[in-house]
């Protein structure tokens, strides 16, 4: 990718900075009590809104700063779009995964519990290339195919942990929780986080079961994509920091604890930039990147894809999270994830798109939205984040909608 030239100041960002600083004072407040009304901002980032140095292109971020001006979003942005006078609908979930939302509902260690199935000897190593080929098609968002897997592999993982010898039984659990994690993985790409919470919660179980601590620490990154979703950001930042203090606590760890660590540091970015924390999302980067700095390298431990290119992606969904699009694009057209699985290869892009999306560079994101879309469909169209900048896009394009953007917004419900 070639690398843009740098930003200016847009005159639309300066006409913003303006009609903020007009109310504020209409008001009688200081740019000091201004940011203390909003979430995690100081009066250095008021002073810098103001003067269209800082760019407010995220709808909540906007909205914050008019409910504490006491005026609407299109009064402090005329170019909002108006919000709908009733709760946005949920979007229908693909019922890809209904299979494996089945498993998980009834819970499938039943019948092992009650002996109502004759045990068969259980084939640890034919199970262990059976969970290695349903994370492959996690990764490839392969869905299908990954809930009919799990329709027989976990009721007989669920099996095999009741019923192989001791000295096998850590193994087994080891294989049941990264199946477990795969099935949370998929859920979250899906969008249904609910399932990716009890997929993850059944994770984390058999993990210390199995004996492994990195397994466990793996399982809780899961969760903690699931709270994200869920927005319980405090059972969030609670899970991921508990996890990060253990790590670190046990002092040098091996690659497979430098990755799950690193990967740990990049959800508590993630976190912290949906808290609109920057100062903490950033430090949290910082972390990650000196931990993949140790490690030298892009590695698969636990399946979490952790390294120098992945610390890179993270920094640009933080810098999108934070309404920092110009530094994301710029980090963006640095990054070659060619290495890693069509899911990250499709992060980037996805995040450069809304990136392009909030500096209201419509071509450039909806092309970069469709390369997305090319290498992780289901990601693109159950991403609440995309729906938000696709439907942004239409409404600001009025009667002129490109037919892709359409397109987009069909495939993604951004209008309903």
């Amino acid at each position: 990718m070639s690398k843009p030239r740098g930003r200016e100041v847009d005159p639309r960002d300066r006409a913003f900075g303006r009609r903020v600083a007009d109310l504020r004072k209409a008001r009688g407040l200081t740019q000091q009590q201004l940011a203390a009304l909003l979430s995690n901002r100081t009066s250095g980032w008021m002073s810098q809104v103001e003067r269209g140095i800082q760019p407010v292109r995220r709808m909540d971020v906007l909205q914050e700063i008019a409910t504490a001006l006491g005026v609407s979003t299109q009064t402090l942005n005329p170019d909002a779009p108006i919000p709908s006078p009733t709760t946005e609908p949920v979007p229908e979930l693909s019922n890809d995964l209904d299979g494996a939302r089945e498993v998980i509902a009834g819970h499938p260690a039943l019948s092992a519990l009650l002996g109502t199935e004759p045990a068969a000897p259980a084939d640890l190593d034919a199970l262990s290339v059976q969970v290695d080929e349903m994370w492959e098609q996690t990764h490839q968002a392969n869905h299908p195919v990954v809930s009919e897997m799990v329709t027989e592999l976990i009721p007989q993982l669920e099996q095999a942990v009741r019923t192989v010898s001791e000295e096998q039984r850590p193994l087994a659990y080891s294989l049941l929780s990264n199946a477990y994690q795969a099935l949370a993985a998929a859920f979250a790409r899906q969008g249904d986080a609910r399932a990716a919470w009890v997929a993850s919660d059944r994770a984390i179980t058999t993990a210390e079961r199995s004996g492994d601590v990195l397994l466990v620490c793996a399982g809780v990154f899961r969760m903690v994509h699931a709270f994200v979703r869920l927005g319980d950001k405090q059972e969030a930042e609670h899970a991921v920091h508990t996890a990060i203090q253990a790590l670190e606590q046990r002092g040098d760890l091996t690659p497979e604890g430098l990755s799950v660590l690193g990967s740990l540091h990049l959800a508590a970015a993630l976190v912290h930039a949906r808290c609109s924390q920057r100062t903490e999302a950033r430090e949290e980067i910082a972390k990650a990147r000196h931990v993949a700095e140790q490690l030298g390298e892009d590695r698969n431990d636990y399946h979490l894809e952790f390294g120098p290119t992945n610390v890179a992606i993270q920094a640009v969904s933080t810098a999108v999270e934070l309404g920092d699009a110009g530094e994301a694009i710029d980090v963006a057209h640095t990054i070659d994830a060619s290495s890693l699985s069509p899911e990250r290869q499709g992060r980037v892009f996805m995040d450069l798109g809304r990136a392009y999306a909030q500096r209201r560079q419509a071509p450039e994101a909806i092309e970069s939205l469709l390369r997305a879309e090319r290498l992780s469909p289901e990601m693109v169209r159950n991403h609440g984040a995309v729906r938000a900048a696709v439907k942004e896009m239409v409404l600001v394009s009025g009667s002129n909608v490109p037919k892709d953007l359409m397109g987009l917004a069909d495939r993604t419900n951004a209008m309903e």
